[in-house]
């Protein structure tokens, strides 16, 4: 009779799931790792989203040519000048400028994503990206790691020793 004998139950722990790894950030269900500084799941509280500032570049030259419209046309109206309706015509084009360049430096420059919590008491800029998607992605398993922790660490995939088939049909 050949007996197949049990397993040994091994006292460390497993390693836990990844719920999210790119380069220089993993989520798991113990810990958030960004950047090289690690955060306990369970010492993170209040998460919230914010956008970033505007890029600086897109904003001065918005500042820039806007006070240059606005002191041309303050020069205009206090000279007295007759302008002529393709005059009037080209200042109007020309004050489309400070909104093209804001939609240009927008799209070029987005606004950062930003991920701000609770740790240990204090308000901490998690994770910042400028990418949604990855945003999202991460804001997501950082979620899920936390509810995994509030079941008492039962988010990891349980062994298939002790599996049972949910689907009877």
């Amino acid at each position: 009779m050949n007996a197949t004998r049990p397993q040994p139950i091994s006292s460390a722990s497993p390693s836990p799931t990844p719920l999210y790894r790119q380069p220089g950030i993993l989520v798991t269900s113990e810990a958030f790792v960004v950047a090289g500084r690690r955060f306990p799941v369970r010492d993170l509280s209040n998460l919230r989203t914010a956008r970033g500032p505007h890029d600086r570049l897109t904003m001065r030259s918005v500042l820039v040519t806007g006070a240059i419209l606005g002191s041309v046309g303050i020069a205009l109206s206090f000279s007295g000048a007759r302008l002529s309706p393709t005059a009037f015509l080209l200042l109007g084009a020309a004050a489309f400028v400070p909104i093209a360049l804001v939609s240009f430096g927008h799209r070029m420059r987005p606004r950062a994503y930003e991920l701000w919590g609770d740790y240990r008491g204090m308000t901490v800029l998690l994770f910042s990206s400028d990418e949604e998607r990855e945003y999202g992605q991460v804001t997501r398993a950082l979620l899920r790691a936390q509810e995994a922790d509030r079941m008492g660490g039962m988010g990891s995939p349980v062994s298939n020793v002790f599996s049972a088939n949910l689907y009877p049909w």
